[in-house]
């Protein structure tokens, strides 16, 4: 097992015990409920995938998608809004999460692992998912912002 296979395993069997990632990963997470969607998002800082010789940081989040409402909900596309320490914004827009637009019936969850990466050592991202209902209601569930850092760089 690759050290990435197993610091992902780590962190994996932390989250399902309720408990936190090591703290040299620098964790950042966020929470939010939107009609019923909730988004919960953890990321962290990859130093062994990070040249920050280079100005190339790279941060991997895991987003989680619980359909905590009584309607269903497919996720039909994605924006996110990454913004770096310099002020630089990106847009990345498209269609589904990882290749799928998931169907979230009430109770249902849907869960991946991305990757952002950064030419500074701190930076935010935000954005939506754009939901549609069975019946044709589309609506926008919030991605609040979270913090992508390296261990330490705010203090």
């Amino acid at each position: 097992m690759s050290d990435k296979s197993k610091d992902i395993n780590e962190l994996d069997s932390l989250t399902a015990r309720g408990m936190s990632a090591p703290a040299n990963r620098g964790v950042r997470t966020s929470d939010t409920t939107t009609r019923g969607i909730r988004i919960e998002v953890q990321s962290m800082y990859m130093p062994e995938r990070s040249a920050p010789k280079d100005a190339q940081y790279l941060f991997e989040y895991h987003v989680r998608i619980s359909n905590v409402g009584a309607e269903t909900a497919q996720l039909i596309s994605r924006e996110w809004i990454i913004t770096n320490a310099e002020g630089e914004v990106e847009r990345v827009k498209g269609p589904g999460v990882v290749g799928e637009q998931p169907i979230l019936a009430p109770g249902a969850a849907f869960e991946y692992r991305s990757f952002c990466p950064l030419k500074t050592s701190v930076g935010s991202m935000h954005g939506s998912y754009q939901m549609v209902t069975p019946q044709g209601d589309r609506f926008d569930a919030i991605i609040s912002p979270f913090t992508l850092a390296v261990p330490n760089a705010l203090n």
